[in-house]
């Protein structure tokens, strides 16, 4: 086990996902206001209005947006589209907190991943911890009626996808630069989005408009960080960062949804963290 002053000290991967986090979640909070919009709607602006501030920035850069990993991108983009489809679903039909504290299990399965694809290493006893992640999961849906199994089960598929997304941002470490890996998936959840959400499309209202414009200047920001974060460290130390993200979901789902969670909910989500953190402490 590392001591405290081993811990303490960030490196620069860590520092881009804290800055990652810290913006999904001012996301997260403007998906849920809008969350009776189509999900796919949500996606198509979130991604289209991230779409062209990436652009803007490509050019500024002098940076060929099509890349040389095209396979790697497609996919990249492809899941990452997958993923976030999914977890707005999970935002509209969950709380706030629960839906974060479900799609942030992607760590853990981001860890697991890795040591098959990536052949990274991980210490027997972070098994236990996840077997208490998992545990903390299986108490929320226990004590929260409002966790539906159908929602849950989705929300589980979008923090796997979202595994593979991060396994596959850290596979293109060192052959493209970040925002290249930001365009392809703004520009294929751009493309899905305006597609699939032609059937089921509602005109926002008022400031909703505004609401979708901070969406995709905050997702821009996000995913610039965290695509840093993840090709300037490994992927397993990185990743558990964004389980900060849950402190700020809880207390937004409070404060602005006035969303509650009774004691065995919460002690579902300690779980989680515990399992978590300590597997983190114990690199």
């Amino acid at each position: 086990m590392r001591s405290l002053p081993t811990i303490l000290p960030m490196s620069t991967g860590a520092k881009s996902m804290l800055l990652a986090t810290f913006y999904f979640a001012i996301m997260n909070i403007f998906i849920k206001a809008v969350s009776h919009l189509p999900a796919i709607e949500i996606v198509f602006f979130r991604c289209g209005v991230s779409l062209l501030i990436c652009f803007y920035q490509l050019k500024k850069e002098q940076l060929d947006w099509k890349g040389t990993n095209r396979k790697l991108l497609l996919l990249r983009g492809v899941l990452g589209t997958i993923a976030l489809y999914t977890y707005f679903i999970t935002i509209s039909k969950m709380p706030l907190g629960t839906a974060v504290i479900i799609q942030y299990l992607s760590p853990i399965f981001t860890t697991i991943l890795a040591i098959f694809i990536l052949k990274e290493y991980v210490k027997p006893i972070q098994w236990l911890f996840f077997i208490i992640s998992f545990a903390g999961v299986f108490l929320m849906k226990e004590f929260d009626e409002r966790i539906e199994l159908t929602y849950l089960l989705i929300g589980l598929f979008s923090a796997i996808t979202s595994a593979f997304v991060y396994i596959t941002i850290r596979s293109l470490k060192e052959k493209e630069h970040p925002l290249i890996v930001v365009f392809h998936f703004q520009l294929i959840g751009t493309l899905s989005g305006m597609v699939f959400s032609v059937p089921v499309f509602e005109m926002p209202a008022g400031i909703e408009w505004l609401y979708l414009l901070i969406i995709g200047i905050f997702t821009q920001l996000g995913q610039l960080n965290m695509t840093r974060a993840l090709q300037q460290d490994r992927v397993a130390n990185v990743s558990i960062i964004n389980y900060t993200g849950v402190i700020y979901a809880i207390a937004a789902g409070f404060l602005l949804f006035g969303e509650h969670y009774g004691w065995g909910t919460l002690a579902g989500i300690g779980l989680v963290l515990a399992g978590v953190v300590m597997s983190m402490i114990i690199k």
